[in-house]
């Protein structure tokens, strides 16, 4: 290689330095902006991680003490003075605070707790369904027949998990309105189903039997469930 040619290479490369250092000059500080922001998110999403288990905490020790107290109405008013940020975890304190309520005979409070989790969007679904199912069983004295019956058959659409425990309450009310043989062929549509769990399937059998029925286990009862 000649002289003239090492010193265009030469001049080549301090002219694409040049080029580099400038650049970097001109806009370098967007290079340290994306830096910043990507380590100042991933600060921020530990700070935030850290203040949710800390409150998750908080939230968990004081129910737990609550629950320590030697009454339903001191464990009720221990409850109604937690407050809780989250949807689903304000649903399991209005579930807790709602059954104090109930055994206090204060009905009312414990109804319009559990309806606000059967109205609340922002929670899961089964804790809906579980509210919803709560308020059918506690309002027995108070809503009508056809109202109970219309809400438990709600709850037995297929992929409901309550299906069968609402199918239960159903025969029940086809026994308070005196339809024995809807309680009993109700109740065998329980023995009948893969997923009865073995202490409901003894108290659809108990009943049954009461009733006057013969129950059928079929395959449920072959495979011990």
């Amino acid at each position: 290689m000649s002289n003239n040619d090492s010193f265009i290479d030469e001049v080549n490369d301090e002219v694409r330095r040049d080029r580099l250092y400038g650049m970097v000059r001109r806009y370098g500080w967007i290079a340290v902006v994306l830096i910043a922001l990507i380590v100042g998110g991933a600060a921020y999403n530990e700070w935030q991680k850290a203040q949710t288990r800390t409150e998750a905490e908080a939230l968990g020790d004081a129910m737990l003490n609550a629950l320590k107290l030697n009454d339903s109405a001191a464990r009720a008013e221990a409850f109604s003075k937690i407050e809780a940020g989250q949807p689903s975890a304000r649903a399991v304190l209005n579930f807790l605070t709602a059954t104090e309520e109930y055994a206090v005979g204060d009905a009312a409070e414990g109804a319009a707790r559990l309806q606000e989790v059967a109205n609340n969007n922002d929670v899961p679904l089964i804790y809906r369904q579980i509210a919803s199912f709560k308020l059918l069983g506690q309002g027995a004295d108070t809503m009508s027949v056809e109202d109970r019956r219309a809400g438990y058959e709600a709850l037995t659409q297929p992929g409901v998990p309550l299906r069968l425990l609402a199918t239960e309450q159903l025969a029940m009310i086809d026994i308070e309105t005196g339809d024995t043989d809807g309680a009993i062929a109700r109740l065998k549509t329980i023995l009948d189903d893969s997923e009865v769990t073995p202490d409901l399937q003894q108290r659809a059998l108990q009943v049954i039997v009461a009733l006057g029925g013969e129950p059928d286990l079929g395959a449920n009862g072959a495979n011990g469930n």
